[in-house]
C-alpha cells in the first residue's frame, strides 16, 4: 500500500515585504513563447514594481564555446550567442535601467550568477518565478530557489513554454512538492492586503 498523500494545491500568498520577482529570459530568441504572455508578466511586474518588490531579469546566452556545457549537445547546437539580436530582453517588456539584469547559461538563474548572494544580502526570503521556458529554465530555477531555503511561487499566467502539455505538466510539478501557484489576481490580491 503507498503512503504517500494525495495531491493537493497549497495556498499562500506572497509577503511584499521579503519577496522578489524573478523574470527569466524574456528574449527575442524565445518571442513567440513570450509574446502570448507578455500582457500578463507586464502586469505582474508592474504589481511588483508598485509593491516595491526588488526584480530581476535574466538572460540566456553564451559568450563562447567553452561556456555551452551540455546545453550544445542537447539542442544540437542552437544556442544563443551573446550580443546576438536573439540575446537581447524583448523591447516590450516593462524593465527599467535600475533593474539588474542576471546573466546565465544554463537553465538555472542561480547557477554561478551570485542571484543567491544577492537575494539574501536584500532579506528576500520569497521568489516569484515567471518568463520562459516553463518547463526547463523557470521550473530548474524555481526548483533550485526551493533546495536553497527560498519560498516559491510560480506564475500560472506569466510563464509559457512550447506548448500547453508541458506548461500544465510542470505546474503540476512545482504544486506536488516545489511551489505555491500565483496567477496576476492573487498577486494584485495579495499586495493589496499589505
Amino acid at each position: 500500500m503507498s503512503s504517500y498523500k494525495k495531491f493537493e494545491i497549497r495556498m499562500r500568498d506572497p509577503d511584499p515585504r521579503t519577496a522578489a520577482l524573478l523574470v527569466i529570459d524574456i528574449q527575442n530568441h524565445f518571442g513567440s513563447m513570450a509574446r502570448p504572455i507578455l500582457p500578463a508578466l507586464n502586469a505582474t511586474i508592474d504589481l511588483c514594481r508598485r509593491a516595491s518588490l526588488p526584480v530581476f531579469f535574466t538572460r540566456h546566452c553564451h559568450k563562447s564555446p567553452d561556456d555551452y556545457s551540455m546545453l550544445y549537445e542537447w539542442w544540437n547546437g542552437d544556442i544563443i550567442l551573446d550580443g546576438t539580436l536573439e540575446s537581447q530582453l524583448i523591447p516590450d517588456l516593462h524593465r527599467t535601467e535600475a533593474d539588474s539584469v542576471i546573466l546565465k547559461n544554463t537553465y538555472s538563474a542561480f547557477r554561478g550568477t551570485g542571484l543567491e548572494e544577492r537575494l539574501k544580502e536584500m532579506g528576500v526570503k520569497e521568489v516569484i518565478v515567471s518568463g520562459v521556458m516553463t518547463n526547463l529554465c523557470c521550473e530548474t530555477t524555481a526548483r533550485e530557489a526551493f533546495v536553497r531555503g527560498f519560498r516559491v511561487f510560480f506564475s500560472t499566467d506569466a510563464t509559457a513554454t512550447s506548448s500547453s502539455e508541458l506548461h500544465e505538466a510542470s505546474l503540476k510539478n512545482m504544486a506536488y512538492g516545489f511551489a505555491y501557484l500565483v496567477d496576476c489576481n492573487r498577486i494584485q490580491e495579495a499586495f493589496s492586503k499589505s
